[in-house]
């Protein structure tokens, strides 16, 4: 087998029926990706357990030869490392958390591997999802597939170099401000953050908990489909699970359903499959920041979804510049929150000198985060101190209120909106900026999503010049995933963007 499972199989339902019908074992699979994940110089994974991923294996293969299996039964994948697991160590990318090993799997974790699918372990990050270049993990940083020397893009960096390169079939992700979204276009594969709230968020490290959303990565809107399906669903252990989705119930069959829905739609009308879909295009997504060659495969990705039959609306979202200062108050405040946890007392680093407890815990804090977890943990600390909780925080919450608002006036003219999901392809690994929230700026066409707590996903549109991925945005009206998913789906049925290899160009 080479080096990229996609060589072989081009997706999920390809390497399920490979396994179903006796081709390979689920054990012979694992032990193949094993040994290519130990060569792969990518720095994709923080932690392996061949021991537990065989187990998982030797499972999956009593299941296939039952006859019990089910679609995901066998398919390698693996978790962004912010999602706690049993047997491996869960750092969050992070000195702090460097050996912690949890008690309990994260209900994202629990319910893939009920799915069938065998964890082939913990993948690299920016530390404590702090990041957008996965330059910031305690491990190092993270290398693209299609080129090294670049960026994968981040938080989850990890995640997507690991689906690009082939290591797996597919992978889990959170998404706080597109952290999801942002490495799949830097990749070339497939990524989607659900509506706030449909997949549990327990278990999994918390960065900004208004915001924070897991989702898959995949190679093909179909792959992403098949995960997300597994990973839907209310949680009781999760306060912010939605047990309802505008009168349906939150399962994966929903997503399913709608899916099929629309897919069912499009086939009846022939070879204007999209006739009576409207494209919303921001003005403000068009504004100069975007550099030619991003711009030029949208252009090109929006006319193949016109020659399908979709009409493109003009529509705007003036808040969009300001998502960016109301996204690095609001998540920077509930960050500083949420990492006072780790103070060195009951797990987490600790230093080895200290005085008294104060020292202790300031020192072990000092040492177990790094320089950007510190910048928004300061940052986060000083927009709530009293005389600055008014003008800085209820101000931002007040401009996410607006942006929500803003996006349900466009979608009562269009039905999906499209545009960038970043002003240029990757970045180098060694990119130098002399003001260090310049990174924080490349969000801009992410963050209000997350702030209005939308669906959105990204799909592989074209190549920049150099060859590097571009990534199409499609964003949808709250509980969309499913039609979402379909309008992707016919884009890539017309398109082989998505079935580029990496490392073959």
């Amino acid at each position: 087998m080479t080096m990229s499972l996609f060589s072989d199989f081009p997706d999920i339902t390809a390497l399920g029926q490979a396994l179903r019908d006796g081709k390979m074992s689920a054990r012979e699979l694992v032990q193949d990706r094993l040994t290519h994940i130990q060569q792969s110089d990518l720095n994709a994974f923080i932690d392996v357990n061949p021991d537990l991923s065989l187990a998982q294996a030797d499972a999956a293969d009593a299941l296939l030869q039952s006859g019990q299996a089910t679609a995901l039964t066998g398919i390698p994948i693996a978790h962004k490392d912010v999602f706690v697991t049993q047997g491996w160590r869960t750092t969050a990318g992070s000195k702090m958390l460097e050996n912690y090993l949890s008690p309990f799997d994260a209900t994202v974790v629990s319910r893939l591997q009920q799915a069938g699918t065998i964890s082939l372990g913990k993948l690299n990050c920016d530390e404590f999802a702090m990041g957008s270049d996965s330059t910031t993990s305690y491990f190092g940083a993270i290398k693209n597939p299609w080129d090294p020397t670049r960026t994968p893009g981040g938080s989850s960096g990890g995640s997507a170099a690991a689906v690009a390169a082939g290591l797996v079939m597919a992978a889990t992700g959170s998404d706080t401000g597109g952290s999801i979204r942002q490495p799949a276009a830097h990749c070339g594969i497939t990524g989607i953050k659900p509506t706030y709230g449909t997949i549990s968020r327990f278990g999994m490290i918390a960065y900004a908990s208004s915001m924070d959303q897991a989702g898959p990565l995949a190679r093909s809107a179909r792959d992403a489909l098949a995960l997300l399906e597994a990973m839907v669903g209310f949680d009781a252990n999760d306060p912010t699970s939605l047990s309802d989705c505008s009168g349906q119930p939150n399962t994966g069959a929903r997503v399913r359903e709608q899916f099929t829905q629309h897919q069912t739609h499009y086939e009846q009308q022939g070879e204007q499959p999209l006739k009576g879909l409207r494209i919303g295009v921001p003005d403000e997504f068009f504004n100069g920041n975007i550099d030619t060659d991003s711009a030029a495969a949208i252009e090109a990705a929006l006319q193949l979804y016109e020659s399908l039959g979709a009409t493109r609306v003009a529509i705007s979202l003036p808040l969009t510049q300001k998502a960016i200062p109301a996204y690095y108050v609001i998540t920077p405040a509930e960050a500083s929150s949420n990492l006072s946890r780790f103070d060195g007392v009951r797990f987490g680093h600790r230093a080895a000198e200290y005085t008294d407890l104060q020292s202790m815990i300031s020192n072990s804090r000092a040492e177990g985060f790094g320089p950007e977890v510190i910048r928004r943990i300061l940052t986060g600390t000083y927009v709530l101190c009293e005389g600055y909780y008014d003008a800085y925080y209820l101000q931002a919450q007040r401009v996410r209120r607006l942006i929500a608002q803003s996006f349900l006036s466009a979608f009562e003219q269009c039905d999906v909106i499209m545009g960038p999901v970043a002003p240029r392809p990757a970045p180098r690994l060694d990119h130098q900026e002399s003001d260090p929230t310049a990174d924080w700026r490349n969000d801009v066409y992410t963050l209000c999503v997350n702030l209005a707590g939308l669906p959105a996903m990204s799909i592989p549109c074209g190549f920049s010049q150099n060859q590097l991925p571009i990534g199409l945005q499609l964003i949808g009206n709250y509980f969309s995933e499913g039609q979402l998913l379909a309008i992707a789906d016919r884009f890539q049925q017309h398109s082989d963007w998505h079935q580029r290899i990496a490392g073959t160009k």
